[in-house]
């Protein structure tokens, strides 16, 4: 069970994690989850780059070390990267300390202030060590392209039906999500692109409150 649409009440309620961006202007905040993966988000960038849009990469470490070339492809084409842990824990079912050693272990690669719990599963505790040294990104409209009982043409009606000014989007470039994410990531693009939507990368922090 998961929301497609984070109520706002969840975003008062853990409200030092961002959720969405200010929406002022017709902006769409895209982001990709547990890449990097051969083939895969290789495909997910050629479709960014048919629509000059840019996107937030949340890494899992390992995944990073073993694919150093796709890596380098997301910063030279201008998306961001973020932390998604070496190695995809749940923070609920993990200790504090072995949670911050396993993000620092990706940190050490990847360098970057943003970070996103797989999962989305993070605990108060968590949430107040990591908001020291990283911006703790969710979402506010999940595709839901890991979920394999959905229909690519479902996963792309998510998508459509509640985007918004603002709204920081979930796909996932990996081997579960593909066959949706391939489907529903082009359309999306390119209807949100004919109602003149511009898609950035999530700045820091700082810069998405200034």
């Amino acid at each position: 069970m998961y929301l497609v649409k984070t109520p706002d009440l969840l975003k008062r309620m853990f409200s030092t994690q961002v959720w969405s961006l200010p929406g002022n202007e017709k902006n769409i905040y895209l982001t990709f989850d547990d890449g990097p993966t051969p083939n895969i988000t290789n495909r997910a960038l050629d479709y960014l780059k048919d629509f000059d849009a840019k996107a937030t990469f949340f890494l899992i470490g390992k995944n990073a070390e073993q694919n150093p070339e796709m890596v380098e492809r997301i910063a030279d084409e201008g998306h961001r990267i973020g932390n998604h842990t070496f190695n995809h824990l749940n923070g609920w079912y993990t200790r504090n300390t072995s949670y911050v050693r396993n993000i620092l272990e990706c940190d050490q690669l990847l360098h970057t202030r943003l970070f996103r719990p797989p999962y989305g599963k993070i605990t108060t505790s968590q949430t107040r060590l990591m908001a020291r040294r990283f911006d703790i990104i969710m979402w506010d409209v999940l595709s839901g392209d890991f979920d394999r009982d959905l229909s690519r043409e479902q996963c792309l009606q998510n998508v459509i039906e509640n985007t918004t000014a603002g709204s920081i989007v979930v796909f996932h470039d990996s081997v579960k999500a593909f066959d949706r994410m391939n489907f529903a990531l082009p359309r999306m693009l390119e209807h949100f692109s004919k109602l003149g939507y511009s898609f950035k990368a999530i700045p820091q922090l700082q810069e998405a409150i200034a």
